[in-house]
Parts: structure tokens; C-alpha cells; sequence
């Protein structure tokens, strides 16, 4: 499969427009926020405590009608206007702000995330910062990096010195659940870090800021850029819905530096993390 999807796209192409249109909408996230917060054009989705904003439809129509003429027919999944669900050819899945209650509050780590999915598997993309800048990128079999810079991920060898990533559910009985496993995670480990940013936890991994990270209950769009920069920075990724029988779930995904994906799967399980 790795041959025959590099072979058939142009994967440096992908990268290159994911770049340069979560570039675009990343100014226009900066550009919107005091206005939306000022008129308090604010949303909720599945809680109240899921938020949406004016800045989030905007930018996923500036992505839009910028694939649209940069790449026209090619599907798009989004997180506000959905869109194709079929995994079979080339898609583009986008996140237009990932993080939008960091957004909302001003906290600086939120994003923007686009990918191109190739029968459902990542072969380029891009997550972009609009507070820092930062760009981060990745192409499959052509290895990630941050402004230009090459990514790797941390030589941690010891679980109990490892700092470790991970997010929680909107739903208020399931984050409760979460959380108490990772009261009983974190005695084995460095510390936790939640940041509340799948895509730049993702990152944060691939750059050693992390040495691994763990969430349940992601979406497509959450993943599809950040996971595949972590892969080419070297780290072990699981996919949620990977079909694998690890004892993880279906919904899990993990990210880790590979000296210590083992005893991070077995902690988490210990933990009750994959029952939750």
C-alpha cells in the first residue's frame, strides 16, 4: 500500500497545498477572534461545553473554495459541513480550528489541521498554528518537520520518566471516568499533560515534547494531519478503528516513542483507561 499511494499521488503536491491553505485559514481564525467574542457568536454541538463558532464555518469555506480551485472534484470532509464519508480514493479531511474552546478563551493552542487521505490513510499534511505560526508538515515516506526543521521523536526508554498527553470527552459521566483513569496512570509515569488539541498533542510527539500520547472518542478530522507527522517523526501510532486486536478499543488512538509503546498500551489497560 506505502508503494502504490506514493506512486499514484503526488504526495509532495498534497503537502504543499495542505501548507499553503491551513496557512490561509489560520490567518483568517486571527483575524475573526475578537470579533466573534465580541458579538459572542458562539454555538454548542453534541454538549454544552462543545463549542462552535463563527470562525470555525468561515474557515472551513475558505479551505473549501480553496481546495475547490487548487484541487476541484476532490472530496472534502470537514468538521462543520461534513461531507464524503467514503474511504476509497483521494479525500481531504480538515479541522478548521482545532482547540475552538482554546480559541474562544484566547489560550494560544488552538489550530488548523488539513490532510489528504488516500483510501482512508494519511499521505500529506499540515497543522498550523495562527498564535505562534508554526507550521507543521509531514508527506508519507518523506519524513515531517516544524518551519522547515525535521522532526524526531524523544529516545525515552523508561515509562516512569515519561511525559505523556491526552485529552477527555465533552460528555460529563465519561470525562469523570477519564479522568479517574488517569489519576491511576499517572503514579507510572513523569507527568500528564492535556492541552486540548488532538492535532498539536500529535505534533508535540513527533517534536519529543511529548513522549507519547493517548485519547479515546477522536473524529477523522482530529487525527488525519497530526497522526501521520508523528509517523514520520518516527513514532508508533494506533488508529482508532485500526482493527487491531491490542485490547485498546476501538476508539483509541496512541502515539509514542516506540522504546515505550509497550508499557504505555500495558499502563493504560492497568489503569482502565480502554474500559472508558
Amino acid at each position: 500500500m506505502f508503494v502504490g499511494l506514493v506512486n499514484e499521488y503526488d504526495v509532495r503536491e498534497l503537502r504543499t497545498v495542505a501548507v499553503r491553505i491551513a496557512g490561509l485559514a489560520a490567518e483568517l481564525a486571527s483575524t475573526l477572534r475578537e470579533e466573534v467574542t465580541a458579538r459572542g457568536d458562539v454555538d454548542t454541538k453534541s454538549t454544552e461545553t462543545d463549542v462552535v463558532t463563527a470562525a470555525d464555518r468561515a474557515a472551513e469555506r475558505l479551505i473549501r473554495d480553496e481546495l475547490a480551485e487548487l484541487r476541484p472534484n476532490e472530496p472534502v470532509l470537514g468538521e462543520e459541513e461534513g461531507g464524503d464519508t467514503s474511504l476509497s480514493g483521494l479525500r481531504w479531511v480538515v479541522d478548521p480550528i482545532d482547540g475552538t474552546v482554546n480559541y474562544l478563551y484566547g489560550y494560544p493552542w488552538f489550530s488548523v489541521s488539513i490532510a489528504a487521505q488516500v483510501d482512508g490513510v494519511s499521505v500529506a499534511g499540515a497543522v498550523v498554528e495562527p498564535c505562534s505560526g508554526r507550521v507543521w508538515s509531514a508527506a508519507l515516506g518523506q519524513g515531517a518537520d516544524l518551519d522547515g526543521k525535521p522532526l524526531h521523536v524523544s529516545a525515552s526508554e523508561r515509562l516512569d520518566l515519561a511525559l505523556i498527553g491526552t485529552g477527555f470527552s465533552y460528555d460529563q459521566e465519561r470525562r469523570n471516568a477519564q479522568a479517574g483513569a488517569v489519576a491511576r496512570l499517572v503514579g507510572e509515569i513523569r507527568d500528564i499533560r492535556r492541552g486540548g488539541v488532538a492535532s498539536l498533542d500529535l505534533c508535540a510527539v513527533a517534536a519529543g515534547w511529548l513522549d507519547g500520547y493517548y485519547e479515546y472518542g477522536l473524529k477523522r478530522w482530529d487525527w488525519a494531519a497530526g497522526s501521520l507527522i508523528a509517523q514520520e517523526a518516527g513514532a508508533l501510532v494506533r488508529l482508532p478503528e485500526s482493527g487491531t486486536d491490542d485490547g485498546l478499543g476501538d476508539e483509541a488512538i496512541l502515539c509514542v516513542t516506540p522504546r515505550i509503546a509497550d508499557d504505555l498500551a500495558t499502563a493504560l489497560k492497568r489503569s482502565g483507561a480502554t474500559e472508558v
